[in-house]
């Protein structure tokens, strides 16, 4: 709601400006909009007069009384006046501001037009169950996804799939070397209980494995060059434990509100020639390079920009990125540029498609395909895949200088518009506090030096997702129960639900993504805290207002906000009832914050916005009684208070991933 409204100021600020002092619009200087400490001193500041003092050659309070003077009347705007520091303070009207915050109906997702945007995120290997930094990579990427939706843009979401990776190959060659298991003994082992598991138990022992005798890792070589070139058994055997496991993981992030648009894999990208296309136009460009001599003899590399933090790739090179091995087999980043030329249209190809299932919100999940010789099926014309104006990949920090590389190479290729819409959406590790390692399981006192315990996936020491999830929801339980004794059994089970997705999503966002974060159980859950289940005790807290505010009299939201034509703004200019005013301009400012998150990316600005909101709520609801106020239009306008609090608190949770439940 305030986005519209500082836009309109700037107008009107950049036309009058331009007719009193004859500038040329496009010399003026950026009209920057606060808010000031309090009220007293207007609702919004404008600080233009400091920025134009030396090209005006004037005084920055005879700038702003000039320019208030000549501003006008604008719609929602009460009055402006210059200070004698130069500001000109804004004041909004009251009155009306409220009565269009009441109304204001929110934008549809996807209603927006222009260029769609692709987000990719999760990824994860499909050789194990998701572990505790998938779910951060799933929380940014998902809440990103819906803050762009909120702002009307159209967005795909799609979820890459490496079922031609070590990873993979490592699982296979443990089903093979270490368990001599056949297809059929793999599919009996995949239709029990927890397959995900079992294969991350697996990949810990196989990397063990390969660590004892270093001449295995030949093994590991030949399987990966079996799924590369597809069509084989053992290929075969990688589809069938990938599709496994990512059905698992959609489970898993299920229970996190996550859903996708789009299964990209990876094998599909190698064998319907996305990569050979792709390897074309590299070498036409001259991109890259055949190497004759050297540690990279025989491979094609791609030059490093000199300008980029080179680092260490994993053929131990520092100038040059290997994009084809000696051996013919690509790495990944080769794969990741034609996936990325796809994602914006470029490659001159496209996937073959088929629907995956629907998911929790209706939504089709659709997913590539391979076989040509499948039934004919219904093709997602609308919206086309792929094409997309943008494109966000939600990578953590580790990979920056690969994807670093996916510009480069649009750039090298003449593409350099698509390489600036290329954003690398990095975030940082997952670690957990000592006290959430402990309830865990893990013995701590070998990391008693450090602030947080670090994990390894690799060795079978990570936190799978879902038993965080389990023991998350087990604790929102006991809270539950211990303060609904009388809720029956499945309704606590929602609840406790709700309480632990809201609980965990909030705390991957709430910090910023430069930062390494100690996920901890217990100030996730707290009910009092910056955490997700204290913004929803808030909006649970403003309904139960409304709530008995309804069967004391009769007044529902539709009442409420009909009646506001009719009453007197007074109340809103009362010094008793300051906080009011100040609760529901706090609370439309939602869509000024989407957009400085998503123009930003740093998520962790809704989050402390979304609390900061749920305490002002709080801080109001003890000072300012409405129920018991016996005043009409007083407790009207207390009601409508509450009301777009609750509804801009709900909105900024949803945005999260985060339901509201019925009580707490």
């Amino acid at each position: 709601m305030m986005l519209q409204l500082h836009e309109s100021l700037r107008l009107r600020i950049r036309q009058r400006l331009v007719e009193l002092y004859g500038l040329d619009p496009s010399t003026l200087p950026a009209i920057a909009i606060q808010y000031p400490p309090n009220r007293t001193l207007g609702d919004l500041a404008v600080t233009v007069a400091f920025e134009l003092a030396r090209v005006l050659r004037k005084a920055p309070r005879l700038i702003a009384r000039e320019l208030v003077e000549a501003l006008g009347p604008l719609d929602g705007v009460a009055r402006a006046e210059a200070t004698p520091g130069g500001y000109v303070n804004v004041y909004l009207d009251r009155a009306a501001h409220v009565r269009r915050a009441l109304g204001d109906a929110r934008r549809p997702p996807g209603a927006g037009t222009g260029a769609k945007t692709i987000v990719e995120h999760t990824a994860i290997n499909p050789n194990k169950a998701a572990h505790i930094g998938h779910l951060r990579n799933a929380a940014l990427g998902d809440t990103l996804v819906r803050l762009l939706r909120f702002q009307g843009s159209p967005v795909e979401t799609q979820n890459y799939i490496d079922d031609t990776g070590v990873q993979v190959a490592d699982i296979i060659v443990g089903f093979q070397q270490l368990e001599n298991r056949t297809l059929d003994e793999i599919r009996q082992l995949a239709a029990g209980p927890r397959f995900d598991y079992y294969c991350w138990d697996l990949y810990a022992r196989v990397t063990a494995w390969y660590e004892s005798d270093g001449s295995r890792l030949d093994m590991r070589a030949r399987m990966l060059r079996d799924l590369e070139h597809g069509g084989n058994a053992n290929a075969g055997i990688a589809r069938f434990v990938a599709d496994r496991i990512v059905r698992l993981h959609l489970a898993t992030m299920d229970r996190m509100n996550v859903e996708y648009d789009l299964l990209s894999w990876e094998g599909d990208i190698l064998q319907l020639d996305f990569w050979a296309t792709a390897f074309d136009v590299l070498k036409t460009a001259g991109a890259v390079s055949f190497q004759t001599t050297g540690k990279q003899a025989g491979c094609w590399v791609m030059p490093i920009d000199p300008g980029e933090d080179a680092g260490a790739d994993e053929d131990g090179e520092t100038r040059s990125k290997v994009i084809v091995r000696s051996d013919g087999t690509v790495t990944y980043v080769g794969k990741d540029i034609a996936y990325q030329l796809w994602k914006f249209g470029l490659l001159g190809k496209d996937f073959r498609y088929r629907p995956h299932g629907d998911q929790r919100s209706g939504r089709r999940l659709w997913t590539t395909r391979q076989d040509a010789s499948d039934a004919p099926v219904e093709h997602p014309a609308t919206p086309r895949f792929g094409h997309a104006g943008a494109v966000y990949n939600v990578i953590d920090t580790r990979q920056s200088y690969l994807q670093q590389l996916l510009k480069q190479s649009l750039a090298a290729i003449g593409h350099p518009t698509e390489a600036d819409r290329s954003f690398h959406f990095s975030y940082e590790m997952v670690a957990l506090s000592h006290a959430t390692a402990r309830t865990l399981g893990y013995d701590t006192s070998a990391e008693s030096g450090r602030p947080f315990v670090e994990v390894s996936g690799r060795r079978g020491l990570g936190v799978k997702a879902d038993d965080l999830l389990d023991r998350v929801v087990a604790a929102a339980r006991v809270e539950v129960v211990a303060r609904n004794a009388e809720l029956p059994a499945a309704a606590a089970d929602r609840t406790a639900a709700m309480i632990a997705t809201a609980a965990v999503r909030y705390f991957m966002i709430k910090y910023s993504r430069t930062k390494v974060i100690a996920f901890d159980i217990d100030e996730a859950l707290s009910f009092e805290g910056e955490s997700g289940p204290y913004l929803q005790y808030a909006a649970v807290r403003a309904g139960n207002i409304l709530g008995k505010l309804q069967a004391q009299d009769g007044t529902d939201e539709g009442t409420i906000a009909a009646a506001l034509d009719d009453l007197p703004a007074a109340t809103l200019d009362d010094a008793d009832n300051t906080d009011l005013w100040a609760l529901v301009l706090d609370a439309s400012r939602l869509d000024e914050i989407v957009e400085q998150a998503v123009r930003t990316l740093e998520l962790s600005v809704l989050a402390k916005y979304a609390f900061g909101l749920a305490q002002a709520f709080n801080a109001f609801y003890h000072r300012y009684p409405v129920i018991a106020e016996e005043r009409r239009s007083v407790r009207l306008w207390r009601a409508a208070a509450v009301v777009y609090a609750r509804r801009q608190l709900i909105r900024a949770l949803e945005l999260m991933g985060c339901e509201v439940p019925p009580r707490m």
